[in-house]
């Protein structure tokens, strides 16, 4: 939602300028996060070998205990890292789970069942392969170590190698780790949980019985939410079960929503009072207002994945990575079972389990559901998920100690460098396949899931370009929104640019609580319209958006020939507000609240819309009409 005293142009669309963390905007975090994760494990290993190594052990190993009379909690660093720092972490993958369930590619359950059945593939055939290096012998009791994928590791390897728009091999790297993360902390809650408290267990479940009563509360109540979750944190502690299970458990029960429009109006209409009279109840009733608009989701993802991406986990990496490398370590390491399975079971057992599991949801005789994501293109994310590192190590250091604890670390780094490095190559591979497979692969892949609730229809729609382009742009804008304004320049250069292989499409959304002109300027568009003359119309009110009174619109109409009684006849009688308020209810169908937003081929655009960015996009969207166009005409 834009206003006229808007904030400098930021090329971002209303869905990305208002929600905080997108799928997207987690993958980039994600992406930033590998890189400093990577350099924090770096300098772990630099400072534990240092000459005066013995001070990265002392640091992590000091003892801190926090006491209230008589009762506390006494740990050493590490363990406030591992236990207490990590719970944040946990807790924001749970939040994108949710966003993903609630309103991502997830939102249509039978989708989950691929991605699900290969993270449990993805875990048994590592364990197994572990488990063969080592049964029987003192390294079996580490198997949960070789198999839950790093998710920083490997969404930023992935954003590195994958080719661009592999949104879906992203969604579907993200579930997986997902699922992932959830059975290795059931791993760690069951095989290596320590003396465990019944009495605190139940205090925890009711705890979190409470957390989820709260959602239902006022929002001036919710705040004590943050004490409950502490308290929460406490009692996991005090059970035994590692207490990182609580942040994944409020990460996956904290609801996701789009703003709606009338909260979002509600928001504007409450500010403006205060505007009025700048009280310290209109302040805290704005306030409300606000917030309320926002699902709790985003606003704890934006206030926590900075945090965790970029100080946490790295944290987690300084704490743990460090070894103290020698030749007879390294040469202990090559020829150790608890490494070698690690090793072995990350690089081989993680892609087999992971496309064996994916093959097996895909067929007819078991209801399996068409692959989300090509063959070629799932091969490289199932080699991606070969990155272990933060939960292996984690479990790592709960089975371990000593001269195995170091042979563990070993085994995890070595494959947190090999898997990427073997998953480009799959991915360059992928890219020399000829057109016509890569079609037909494409071909067998489940359908788009459509956020657009209204289809483009010719007959009732404004089009720019052919009808049978293969891209379709469509945008709902507001003619006194600014944001709307600086991106015209953008759709009509893109238009230029593809020719008939793109058309545009404007629906109105007339923001009328912030832009007091806007729905007076949309009915005087169809106006024009009614007189063949919507897209000279259109042009005039984004070109000149500061001037949209009535009498500036009537000097628009007679610039362009209009017949001016009939243009003001049918703007008195409010004649065309029945068809904008067609296209404002479409919006609601399609969760719109904002301008401008943009759909390209029935699915929204959550990005930025700067030249290069959109034009990226919509050459994506080219491709993939072009390849399914193709292997329709191969089809016997």
């Amino acid at each position: 939602m834009a206003s006229a005293g808007a904030t400098p142009f930021s090329g971002r669309t209303a869905w990305a300028r208002n929600l905080a963390a997108p799928v997207r905007d987690f993958l980039s975090a994600e992406t930033g996060s590998a890189a400093v994760l990577l350099a924090a494990a770096i300098v772990a290993l630099l400072w534990a070998n240092w000459p005066s190594s013995g001070s990265y052990e002392s640091l992590w190993t000091t003892k801190l205990s926090i006491e209230v009379g008589h009762s506390g909690i006494s740990a050493d660093l590490r363990h406030w890292v591992n236990e207490g720092l990590m719970t944040f972490f946990f807790l924001v993958v749970g939040l994108e789970a949710k966003r993903e369930l609630d309103l991502g590619e997830l939102r249509e359950r039978r989708r989950l069942a691929m991605p699900v059945l290969a993270a449990i593939g993805g875990m048994a055939a590592p364990v197994a392969i572990y488990l063969a290096f080592n049964a029987g012998g003192p390294g079996a009791h580490g198997w949960g170590a070789a198999m839950s994928t790093d998710t920083a590791f490997a969404l930023g390897a992935l954003a590195l190698l994958a080719p661009r728009g592999a949104t879906r091999l992203r969604v579907f790297l993200l579930t997986l780790a997902v699922v992932d993360d959830l059975g290795a902390l059931v791993v760690i809650a069951t095989a290596y949980a320590g003396r465990l408290s019944l009495v605190a267990l139940a205090v925890a479940v009711g705890l979190f019985g409470l957390l989820i009563a709260v959602r239902y509360t006022p929002v001036w109540l919710r705040p004590i939410s943050v004490v409950l979750a502490a308290a929460l944190w406490v009692a996991m502690f005090k059970s035994g079960i590692d207490p990182v299970i609580a942040g994944l458990a409020v990460g996956l029960a904290t609801s996701a929503y789009p703003p709606s429009r009338q909260d979002l109006e509600r928001a504007t209409a409450d500010a403006r009072s205060f505007r009025e009279q700048p009280t310290a109840r209109l302040a805290r009733s704005a306030q409300r207002s606000v917030l309320s608009a926002i699902s709790p989701n985003e606003r704890l993802q934006h206030a926590l994945h900075p945090w965790t991406s970029y100080v946490f986990v790295p944290m987690f990496a300084l704490a743990n990575a460090g070894i103290h490398v020698t030749g007879g370590l390294i040469g202990d390491a090559i020829a150790s079972p608890i490494t070698l399975g690690i090793f072995v079971g990350y690089v081989v057992g993680k892609p087999v389990g992971v496309l064996g599991a994916s093959w097996l949801a895909t067929r007819r005789a078991l209801h399996g559901t068409r692959p989300t994501v090509a063959w070629p293109s799932l091969a490289g994310g199932a080699m991606v998920a070969g990155t272990g590192f933060t939960v292996s190590l984690l479990i790592s250091a709960l089975a371990f100690d000593g001269r195995r604890l170091q042979e563990a670390k070993l085994g995890v780094l070595a494959c947190a460098v090999v898997a990427p490095l073997l998953a480009g190559g799959v991915f360059a591979l992928s890219k020399r396949l000829p057109t016509r497979v890569r079609a037909r692969q494409l071909a067998g892949t489940a359908g788009e899931l459509l956020d657009l609730s209204d289809d483009v229809d010719p007959r009732h729609d404004h089009v720019r370009g052919p009808d049978d382009a293969p891209v379709t742009l469509l945008e709902y804008g507001d003619f006194e929104c600014p944001y709307c304004g600086q991106a015209e320049s953008v759709i009509r250069e893109l238009l230029s640019s593809f020719g008939g292989e793109l058309r545009y499409v404007w629906r109105h959304l007339p923001l009328s609580d912030v832009h007091l002109r806007a729905q007076l300027a949309a009915e005087a568009s169809e106006a024009a319209g009614a007189q063949g003359s919507f897209w000279e119309f259109y042009d005039a009110l984004l070109g000149h958006q500061g001037a949209l009174e009535p009498q500036d619109l009537g000097r628009y109409a007679q610039g362009l020939g209009l017949d001016s009684e009939r243009f003001w006849e049918q703007l008195r009688r409010h004649e065309f507000a029945g068809r904008v308020a067609e296209d404002v209810a479409s919006a609601d169908e399609s969760g719109v609240s904002g301008t401008p937003t943009f759909f390209i081929n029935g699915r929204r655009y959550y990005g930025a819309y700067d030249i290069h960015t959109l034009t990226a996009a919509v050459r994506s969207a080219h491709a993939r009409a072009r390849l399914m166009s193709a292997s329709t005409k191969s089809a016997p």
